[in-house]
């Protein structure tokens, strides 16, 4: 059984990221249970408004919940005082596709900058960037990536767990700092493939 509070994140969360103007992208959004070991996770992603198919630029937003959080937030709810906190574990995955050429990854991050989303106070932290490459039966060559995920902790603190409307206001600052990546991102002087949409509809 889910208790409200994750799908009150959810909410705040999918709010926010449409408040920015981002779009959601069709069919990215998942809703998943670990029937063995109780862990439930949301994931979906959203692009700037106007992108084709596939978008140059995405984000993937992933939300879980792991089964002690859930035993703990339980706890609370009953009166109990559980020994520690429930904390949700959040990861923004910014994705530049469909590149023409290897991107290099220290101009990618200089255009992300040292900045980082925070929620209750910690910041998220950023791994190195990831860099793909896919070949298709295509003329127009391998098609490259790169990646850059943050990842970290939201610990529902008292004041959250008694007043679910404060998620608002802490969601709404990643989903502003996620859009203002996308852009940064999206302004890089970089060659990009043609969309899937573009060739369709030539």
């Amino acid at each position: 059984m889910i208790d409200h509070i994750l799908l009150d994140v959810i909410a705040s969360l999918r709010q926010a990221l449409e408040g920015a103007l981002l779009e959601q992208q069709a069919v990215e959004e998942r809703f998943l249970v670990d029937v063995f070991l109780g862990d439930v996770s949301f994931e979906t992603s959203y692009s700037l408004p106007g992108e084709q198919s596939p978008p140059r630029v995405r984000a993937d937003i992933s939300l879980e919940w792991p089964t002690w959080s859930q035993s703990a937030y339980r706890s609370w709810s009953i009166g109990e005082s559980p020994a520690e906190r429930p904390e949700l574990v959040i990861e923004v995955t910014l994705r530049l596709q469909r590149l023409a050429t290897m991107p290099d990854p220290a101009r990618v991050l200089r255009a992300l900058g040292d900045d980082a989303p925070g929620l209750a106070g910690e910041r998220l932290e950023r791994s190195g960037p990831t860099v793909e490459q896919v070949y298709e039966n295509s003329a127009a060559g391998p098609a490259s990536a790169i990646e850059v995920a943050y990842q970290g902790a939201y610990r529902l603190e008292e004041a959250v767990l008694e007043n679910p409307e404060k998620i608002d206001e802490e969601i709404r600052g990643v989903a502003r700092w996620i859009a203002s990546a996308l852009v940064r991102l999206a302004d890089l002087d970089l060659p990009f493939l043609p969309a899937e949409d573009a060739d369709s509809s030539s």
